[in-house]
């Protein structure tokens, strides 16, 4: 058994969110040590419906080191045991639809009046606020709406939206900070409680680069470009003789040229279709054409010995067993195993980031619903 300090024991956080972004949030922080009680409706987080063959491996995941409680927010005397554990709490984190939360008398400003130090972090598609701020708001409207979806994918194909929930995992990761910044405050410089509006629009933005600059400053719009970047060439994926995939990038000037170099056409290094960046993006179906030649004369392993004796920056597209079987996945332990109710071992993501005194760990799988039904205050 671990017996590692972890860094945010003593904090108790209530989860009533549902689905990703909430649920990616709080796992961050059961990871290192906080107390995250999922607040459930009586049918549960709808998390423990996305099964893969009848298992609800999400919630395994994804709930892990969690404690569950069902309330019913319909209900009044589940309304006040809600608000008893919000006085001994640090962090809610909520993800109901706008004004939802007032209607069950749990606004911010109810919440703030129990426990004035609760660190209040409200998810949304849209803000709590705005125009937009009423509209339901799942992660694929808003991959769509910020622009990715259009600038994602092929030339020749429609716009493409991610096979995850993208938008959700990247809240759920900027809502860690947030949480932490207005946590920092209310212990170190003795502030108050807050509100903590965390959309899923906004994080998403941040992401995708400087486009609003690019298109205010030269009025490019952003395009579908497959796997290449509009910022650097080369940049793509080869296809190799065995049928496998690499992925090579020459982001810098000397890389590029190391690339030329190491398909034997180091000639090319002064061609003035490849000599500068610039030269290399207005040329990049000839440059891609040289590349892919030489990869696809070669299977996946030839060419990732030669080009890693060249210091070329190269490496494989692996599905999930090649990843799971690769000696540097296995080396960090990237992804672990974890016995389950049944002593059976369930795979999944280890504890990230790495803290070199108090790392986080895994303590537990999802819980049952309602496992820890008694830490609900009894009724009065």
């Amino acid at each position: 058994m671990n017996t590692t300090p972890l860094a945010l024991r003593g904090i108790r956080v209530l989860d009533l969110s549902r689905l990703a972004a909430g649920n990616m949030l709080t796992l961050q922080l059961a990871d290192f040590g906080a107390e995250v009680i999922k607040v459930e409706a009586p049918g549960g987080d709808t998390l423990r419906d996305w099964k893969n063959d009848g298992q609800s491996l999400w919630w395994q995941v994804y709930a892990r080191n969690k404690k569950s409680i069902c309330l019913d927010l319909h209900d009044s005397a589940d309304v006040q045991s809600l608000l008893q554990l919000a006085e001994s709490a640090q962090i809610l984190v909520e993800s109901f639809r706008h004004g939802a939360m007032e209607k069950f008398g749990l606004g911010p400003t109810v919440l703030l009046q129990r426990n004035p130090r609760l660190v209040i972090v409200r998810i949304s598609g849209w803000g709590q606020t705005g125009p937009y701020a009423h509209r339901p708001g799942f992660g694929t409207l808003v991959e769509a709406f910020s622009g990715f979806a259009e600038k994602n994918g092929f030339p020749d194909k429609p716009p493409a939206l991610p096979n995850l929930g993208l938008a959700d995992m990247i809240a759920g990761l900027a809502g860690v900070g947030a949480a932490m910044f207005a946590l920092r405050e209310v212990e170190t410089h003795g502030g108050q409680g807050q509100v903590v509006d965390l959309s899923l629009l906004e994080p998403m933005l941040a992401v995708l680069g400087p486009d609003p600059a690019i298109f205010q400053r030269t009025g490019q719009l952003p395009r579908r470009m497959g796997n290449r970047a509009a910022i650097a060439a080369p940049r793509n994926a080869y296809q190799c003789a065995d049928g496998r995939w690499l992925v090579m990038s020459g982001s810098t000037q000397r890389m590029a040229e190391r690339i030329l170099e190491a398909i034997g056409r180091k000639d090319l290094c002064n061609d003035p279709r490849f000599a500068t960046n610039a030269d290399r993006l207005r040329h990049i179906d000839a440059l891609d054409a040289l590349i892919g030649d030489f990869t696809a004369a070669r299977s996946l392993r030839e060419n990732l010995a030669h080009f890693e004796q060249w210091g070329v920056t190269v490496g494989p597209v692996l599905d999930v067993k090649q990843l799971m079987d690769d000696e540097h996945v296995r080396a960090r332990a990237s992804i672990t195993s974890v016995a389950g109710a049944d002593g059976s071992p369930l795979a999944m993501h280890n504890v990230f980031p790495r803290l070199s005194r108090t790392p986080g760990a895994i303590r537990s799988l999802g819980p049952a619903l309602g496992e820890h039904q008694h830490l609900v205050p009894p009724r009065t």
